[in-house]
């Protein structure tokens, strides 16, 4: 009887706590707020994205500079030879910039400037160095003396035109021995069909800018050529007697 008592008190109390059935949540203790936190955290995050911005806006800083279109023969300017590009700003290059190209329009090249390059300060001055045995001749020619559209870095021939014929009668020998090299360029500067130079680089026009111009019908050339050729073509200019044709090379 007493076993009987026994096993059914013990069928009445729990053998384990009971647990929550399915779908029902554990309570949870109350969330702490940390606002302090929050606020750090968010101005981080516009820290970075300020930093970022920064970043990106320096990697796109460009400057606008002058590139040359055409070689650039030693002693002349670039004219027109020249167009704006944008680079990369960087404070150890002497660029110049796009706004001081007719400041740099007043300046001569050192030495030769090729197609494709970006103009610095150091490459330009206002006097260029000519190279050895080159000799620098000013002309001044009328309409029809010389090509329309010549310019700065054109390869001209210079021939002899006019009253050649009482120069060379009168002077044959003298323009000979005055030239002092005794070569074809010296006969050629009594010849219409021999030119003077065959190889003149036109060093500037300063007609084609609207500047400086002796008349309104003659032009200043300004050309570099062979030392030994200068005086022939010299004589040849101060007679008004000089005509300039475009030769191959352009």
């Amino acid at each position: 009887m007493k076993i009987q008592e026994r096993t059914g008190a013990g069928h009445n109390r729990p053998s384990a706590p009971a647990q929550p059935t399915m779908g029902e949540r554990l309570p949870t203790p109350p969330r702490e707020r940390k606002p302090a936190l929050a606020a750090l955290a968010v101005l981080l995050i516009l820290v970075g994205a300020l930093g970022a911005t920064m970043l990106v806006l320096r990697a796109g800083d460009r400057i606008e500079v002058i590139k040359v279109t055409a070689d650039i023969q030693p002693g002349e300017s670039v004219g027109r030879k020249v167009e704006s590009v944008l680079v990369a700003g960087d404070a150890g290059i002497n660029y110049i910039r796009w706004n001081q190209l007719e400041t740099l329009r007043k300046l001569k090249a050192k030495s030769t400037i090729y197609k494709g390059t970006l103009v610095i300060g150091e490459m330009f001055g206002t006097e260029s160095s000519l190279p050895a045995g080159k000799a620098v001749v000013g002309l001044s020619l009328k309409e029809g003396q010389y090509p329309e559209g010549i310019e700065a870095g054109d390869l001209v021939a210079a021939y002899r035109v006019g009253n050649t014929g009482s120069s060379n009668s009168g002077s044959g020998s003298g323009s000979g021995s005055a030239d002092g090299t005794g070569s074809g360029s010296t006969g050629s500067a009594g010849s219409a069909d021999t030119p003077i130079v065959d190889d003149a680089r036109v060093t500037s026009v300063p007609g084609n800018r609207g500047d400086s111009t002796i008349s309104s019908t003659n032009k200043r050339v300004t050309v570099t050529v062979d030392e030994s050729a200068a005086a022939a073509l010299a004589r040849a200019a101060a007679a008004n007697q000089v005509a300039l044709v475009k030769v191959p090379g352009n």
